[in-house]
């Protein structure tokens, strides 16, 4: 690491970071709106966004900080178990194909805002909605966090900030000065802001990681090299476990823990209320169907982006934070200039989805716990001016996260989101193909699956945590270590299904289904498509 501030990485870093945020400002008279007191223009941008637009939106934020910081920093730090991200991002396009056309339709046709209003409108259940709720802000909390994360990590390697004895306020204060931007502009122009700094953020990657995947072998003597000396480093005994630091490919062992990873990160990933916000401000059906063939794009970047972490190991980059090694490698290889491109990247890639994040959160809070439980009688102005303010507090709580708690235990507390969020799936999906599964049996399952994962990953211990060490755990009855957030949504399937027989034998009351089979095909032009509630009805529970 150099020593002192990086100038001119962090002049460029400025530069961009200031034009984001004028952008962020100015997205508000973009695409401006008849009616700014309305939670569809706050929070789904009008639900008017076309291909583009939504394809750089959903790559704004499915591909964050975390794609940039947390993926490579894995493959750094154990080598190519860090990959599960590429196959699960390649297995979720063609799930989501299948769906999220459905969801779109139905939200459209009643003026759903969140996935806990077609959870309550589909079951007739305000308490499965509310558990859909809360389980989507409790799990998207620790991600928010990831991206000041992401954030940070810039910072340090650029010297902004000061050293660990420097003082707390004044070591945190660029940190500070990020959030209250991304704050200040999230609260005034809603989704539309991270929708229009989309376009400068995935550029920037792309440019990056192009950049990257050729300037960087070439300095480091070619892709041999790198995995030359990658192995020989994975080799190596580490101190703390007494094992090899990692493989260059997965160890049998590890296997199970590769694949269940995978696949349970892939059913969870558009269970987040953020994945569903950007999904549902598209202006048609036919939109997202184009997305789910054109998202695979940014796999293809993934796969390029986690070779980095190699580069890191061959480039003799030494961090004790691993999250700070592919920032350390971009200010190693890179010319200053660049590397503060490289930087404004990733601090951009944070903001982004940290906004939607919390639009997609202060949804749920204000649509299924506010309106349904303690105003329902909310009118729209009521219902964004609440949901504006709860944004910020989800923040806040972000924040107080990323300054009070160890940093290298960000990326498992956001697997431990992962594997809450993924056991709404039942009541999400299942509800959008079938309503034979009875909505106390889906409540019953969900909290099995949640008292399940939460235990077991509290039992997991690290070298550098005694609890939430991770996400992987033997599985009953098989004896593999596998990711605790299958095995949760297993158990939650099993119990949903066998007390789904049960209430059905007790001819158990059903709530009442407001939706009807001709509502999960419609499309905008259809007759009778709401695009925005009026103000006498919205979102009030039928």
């Amino acid at each position: 690491m150099k020593d002192g501030v990086n100038g001119v990485a962090l002049g460029v870093f400025i530069f961009f970071f200031l034009a984001v945020t004028v952008m962020g400002f100015l997205a508000a008279r973009w695409r401006k709106a008849e009616n700014e007191h309305s939670l569809d223009e706050w929070g789904l941008g009008g639900r008017s966004f076309g291909t583009w637009v939504t394809w750089f939106l959903l790559g704004g934020d499915l591909y964050t900080a975390y794609t940039f910081v947390a993926v490579p920093a894995a493959i750094y730090a154990a080598g190519a178990a860090g990959f599960f991200a590429v196959p699960y991002t390649i297995l979720v396009y063609p799930l989501i194909f299948t769906f999220l056309p459905r969801l779109w339709s139905v939200s459209h046709k009643h003026g759903y805002v969140t996935t806990s209003d077609f959870v309550r409108g589909r079951f007739g259940s305000k308490g499965l909605s509310l558990a859909v709720a809360l389980t989507g802000i409790l799990a998207t909390m620790p991600y928010i966090a990831l991206q000041l994360v992401g954030i940070q990590a810039v910072l340090d390697v650029m010297g902004v900030g000061g050293g660990e004895n420097t003082n707390w306020f004044i070591k945190d204060l660029p940190l500070l000065i990020a959030f209250g931007v991304l704050a200040a502009y999230t609260y005034s122009s809603g989704l539309r802001a991270p929708a229009l700094i989309a376009f400068v953020k995935d550029t920037l990657i792309y440019i990056v990681i192009a950049v990257a995947i050729i300037y960087i072998p070439i300095k480091l003597g070619g892709f041999d090299d790198i995995f030359a000396k990658a192995g020989e480093a994975y080799s190596q005994t580490n101190p703390a476990t007494g094992a090899p630091r990692g493989a260059l490919t997965p160890a049998e062992p590890g296997q199970w823990t590769y694949a269940t990873l995978a696949l349970g990160s892939a059913l969870a990933l558009f269970m987040y209320p953020h994945s569903i916000t950007a999904t549902l401000s598209s202006k048609s059906r036919e939109v997202i169907r184009r997305n789910t063939t054109i998202l695979p794009l940014y796999s293809l970047m993934l796969g390029l982006l986690a070779l980095l972490g190699f580069m890191a190991i061959a480039a003799g980059i030494k961090v004790q934070n691993g999250q700070l090694a592919i920032p350390q490698l971009f200010e190693t290889m890179f010319p200053d200039w660049f590397a503060g491109v490289a930087f404004a990247a990733i601090g951009i890639g944070a903001l982004v989805p940290a906004a939607i994040m919390s639009i997609a959160a202060a949804n749920l809070f204000t649509r299924n716990i506010y309106k349904d439980f303690i105003k329902p009688d909310a009118t729209p102005a009521q219902e964004t001016k609440v949901s504006k303010l709860v944004s910020l507090l989800v923040k806040v709580g972000a924040l107080a996260f990323v300054l009070t708690m160890d940093k290298t235990v960000a990326i498992n507390f956001q697997l431990l989101g992962g594997i809450w969020i993924l056991q709404t799936f039942p009541a999400l999906v299942g509800g959008l193909f079938t309503r034979w599964f009875h909505r106390w049996a889906l409540l019953a399952g969900w909290a099995v699956g949640m008292v399940y994962g939460t235990v077991a990953a509290y039992g997991v211990a690290s070298p550098t945590q005694k609890h939430f060490g991770g996400s992987a755990k033997e599985i009953p009855g098989i004896g593999e270590i596998g990711y605790i957030g299958l095995t949760a949504f297993v158990l939650n399937v099993v119990v949903t299904v066998v007390l789904t027989f049960v209430l059905r034998a007790l001819k158990a009351p059903d709530g009442i289904d407001e939706t009807k089979p001709e509502d999960y095909t419609a499309d905008a032009g259809d007759p009778g498509v709401k695009v925005e509630l009026p103000p006498a009805t919205a979102g009030s529970a039928h």
